[in-house]
């Protein structure tokens, strides 16, 4: 296992969400610190640490740890997170691992210890099964990958961020050892022992099995690798996506052939062969261990070389590597084919059910008075624009969204617009001259300074003036047919920066900042004044309020709110200002307040039916509407569904609007 250093980066307590952590910035090589406290949603992957000593324990027993320390973001390892495997004896990364429950402490609380008699030094530890056996790399080979994680010539960062993570997995996936053509072996789901479990199973010897079947024995004595699924307090399929390739003749030529190889090398260790066929004699047995763990018990019939045969052989045998590796190229471009004909007949699928609600709207009643469960294109059945919104980017659960939708609550419509140049969340939004423009914002690992305008009339994007710089969870608004850009950050620090866009220079010029550092803002435009409330100022989260008059050409501080809050919504309804929802810095709340600037105070008003922050808000034909967002710092199954409709005099009410679906961190605005 490797050894951790003592931790020299400034976390902030709040625990929601990760991309509003901001932290001091000394996150470089001369600043010592053995840690690069990626949040969540930064963290692409991990490297663990062994040596010769203790890499057949992690393999036979799928489980990988280090230094207590480290726990600092082995708790942000999620389930499927990708993970890699570094032997300091040997400088060889081994991979590509995934994590098979979330990172915690003490999983086993006396792994790699010689008898069990005393605790782990390594109790940061994580699960984990095969994802893709690889060929191991030596690190002059990925060394250059993650050359920024080098804090001195033989230490470096087990952090990986996204790209560096995308990188690695593509150098290992070019040394991928080939599936046979039997599938992998499936256990069913197991459950990790507590701690006295633990003592209890260490002090039989791992040999025998907890009677009610919860926990799984230990590795046979041939040293085989099971296919460990923990349930780790949370339930999840077990791994079996592995695919086998046409007629399965060429895997079994390609084992063949790798077995030729071997037993050769056995005979005379000088042979080798292309492509890395051949595994260093010092690595052998590891490759072998992660071998096991996706080889059925039904091996096919190998092909054995006798030191006599014809050294001709070798030729014959960097021919078929030849013919394996066309095979491969000419596989990932059917594939590569194949994807795109999906993506054009999910378009064409989309064009034909929005024509076919064209079509049942004219013979349906139901449809044009308002059916809850209508779809397709609203669009061509009412062409005012006063009765949809847009809804911009954000995320689904899924993946991160590029998408533009304009959606009619009052028919639960949705229509698929031409979507943004590249996936946008964390954005902000703001109309000028009739146009929508979308601003900053990131894909969950990266921030943009880019700006995009969307044209309604003829359904196109066009990219308008970058901002200064990269931020994202940034405010906007216009006045005086001026677009401003308020605060955001990077992930690492809060700005109070304001950008005005100029389309007559052409340019984003910096202009009069606010009183605070805001992230995770709310802004909105009323009566000529901009709002700024609430957010994150790298340390807490905020109750102030500010305004800007651009004739004073100045920022003054307001009334501040009861509750301090980020990542909320805020819209104007007849005249006055509504904070809804958000991150108070320990919870979402479901909270309302109400800023009337003729009285100049807030005051409390109903609150929704459910906690929700990042979520979508805008006003149509006088109702509210506040559209997903997430219950929690966690994505996935804490995404809300739910819209709520606010009517002044009647309240929140709840409906059934289904149409959109999970989202969160989308923007929505109404032309």
């Amino acid at each position: 296992m490797g050894a951790g250093r003592t931790q020299n980066f400034i976390l902030k307590d709040n625990k929601f969400p990760e991309q509003n952590q901001a932290v001091s910035p000394k996150s470089n090589k001369a600043f010592n610190s053995s840690f690069r406290n990626l949040g969540k949603s930064q963290l692409g992957g991990v490297i663990f640490g062994c040596k010769t000593a203790t890499i057949d324990e992690c393999l036979n027993n799928q489980l990988f740890g280090l230094p207590g320390p480290h726990i600092s973001y082995v708790k942000n390892i999620d389930l499927g997170l990708p993970l890699f495997l570094f032997n300091y004896s040997t400088r060889r990364l081994h991979g590509i691992f995934e994590a098979a429950c979330p990172g915690k402490l003490n999983i086993n609380p006396y792994g790699w210890t010689s008898d069990g008699s005393e605790r782990t030094s390594y109790p940061a530890q994580v699960q984990i099964r095969l994802r893709l056996h690889c060929q191991s790399l030596h690190e002059e080979q990925f060394k250059p990958i993650i050359w920024d994680n080098y804090y001195n010539l033989k230490h470096f960062w087990f952090e990986l961020d996204h790209a560096q993570t995308d990188r690695l997995i593509s150098l290992l996936s070019s040394v991928v050892i080939a599936p046979t053509t039997s599938a992998p072996k499936l256990t069913k789901e197991r459950k990790i022992p507590s701690t006295s479990q633990w003592r209890e199973l260490k002090s039989e010897g791992f040999d025998t099995a907890v009677s009610n079947g919860d926990f799984a024995p230990s590795s046979s004595s041939n040293g085989s690798l099971d296919a460990l699924d923990v349930d780790c307090n949370q339930s999840y399929e077990t791994y079996s996506d592995r695919r086998t390739i046409e007629e399965s003749e060429k895997d079994l030529i390609y084992m063949k052939l790798k077995e030729m190889a071997l037993n050769r090398e056995r005979f005379d260790p000088s042979l080798t062969v292309d492509n890395n066929v051949v595994i260093d004699g010092e690595n052998l047995k590891q490759e072998r261990l992660l071998e096991k763990q996706i080889i059925s018990e039904e091996k096919p019939e190998i092909i054995s070389v006798k030191s006599t045969d014809d050294p001709s052989g070798i030729a014959q045998l960097k021919k078929r590597m030849e013919e394996f590796d066309a095979f491969k190229t000419e596989q990932s471009r059917k594939m590569e084919y194949l994807q795109q004909k999906l993506l054009e007949a999910e378009t064409e699928i989309q064009l034909l059910k929005d024509r076919c609600m064209v079509l049942e709207s004219r013979s349906n009643p139901d449809v044009a008075n308002g059916d809850k469960t209508a779809s397709g294109n609203f669009t061509e059945l009412n062409s005012d624009i006063n009765e949809f919104m847009y809804l911009i980017g954000g995320y689904d659960g899924t993946q991160w969204l590029s998408a533009l939708d304009s959606y009619s609550p009052s028919l639960d419509t949705v229509k698929s617009l031409k979507p943004m140049n590249s996936a946008r969340s964390y954005a902000s939004v703001a109309r000028l001259n009739g146009e929508i423009y979308v601003f900053g914002g990131g894909n969950g690992s990266l921030w943009y300074d880019t700006v995009e305008a969307y044209h309604p009339d003829n359904n196109t994007w066009t990219s308008r003036p970058s901002l200064n710089r990269v931020k994202g969870s940034l405010a906007g608004a216009t006045v005086n047919n001026k677009l401003f850009a308020l605060g955001g950050g990077n992930g690492h620090e809060s700005f109070s920066d304001v950008e005005m866009l100029d389309l007559d220079v052409g340019r984003w010029i910096p202009t009069q900042s606010m009183l605070h550092k805001r992230f995770a803002l709310a802004a909105v435009e009323h009566n000529g004044a901009i709002y700024a409330v609430g957010g994150f100022d790298g340390k807490s989260y905020l109750k102030s309020v500010e305004r800007f008059d651009p004739r004073e050409h100045s920022w003054t501080r307001i009334a501040s709110m009861n509750t301090q809050r980020g990542c909320h919504s805020l819209t104007v309804m007849n005249e006055k200002l509504y904070a809804l929802g958000g991150y108070d810095g320990k919870e979402m709340v479901s909270s309302v307040e109400i800023f009337d600037p003729r009285i100049g105070s807030w005051m409390t008003g109903e609150p929704m039916s459910e906690q929700r922050g990042y979520a979508a808000a805008a006003v149509l034909k006088g109702s509210m509407y506040i559209i997903g967002g997430v219950v929690s710092g966690e994505c996935g199954d804490n995404i809300i569904e739910t819209i709520e409709c606010y009517k002044e005099g009647q309240g929140w009410q709840s409906t059934n609007l289904k149409a959109i679906g999970r989202r969160c961190f989308a923007s929505a605005i109404v032309l």
